[in-house]
């Protein structure tokens, strides 16, 4: 899914790992510029990842403090 938002191109997307979806997100700037975001959250469907995704990549265009993922799963 590709939005738009102060002149950058984002790029939404949810890897599917077991029964999650991690959320991913990459900018492309006006200048040609990209940058990835990583993965930024664990989430039950892709619906919820890839609008997370979205929320983080304009937080972090605009210069806020992106948002926390609802949860987080520990690894050991």
């Amino acid at each position: 899914m590709i939005s738009y938002h102060n002149g950058a191109a984002i790029q939404a997307s949810a890897v599917r790992m077991g029964n999650l979806f991690i959320a991913r997100a990459s900018i492309l700037e006006e200048d040609g510029e990209a940058t990835s975001l990583g993965d930024l959250g664990v989430f039950a469907n892709k619906k919820g990842a890839c609008r997370f995704a979205v929320r983080c990549a304009a937080a972090f265009i605009d210069g806020d403090v992106m948002p926390l993922p609802p949860c987080r799963i520990a690894t050991a």
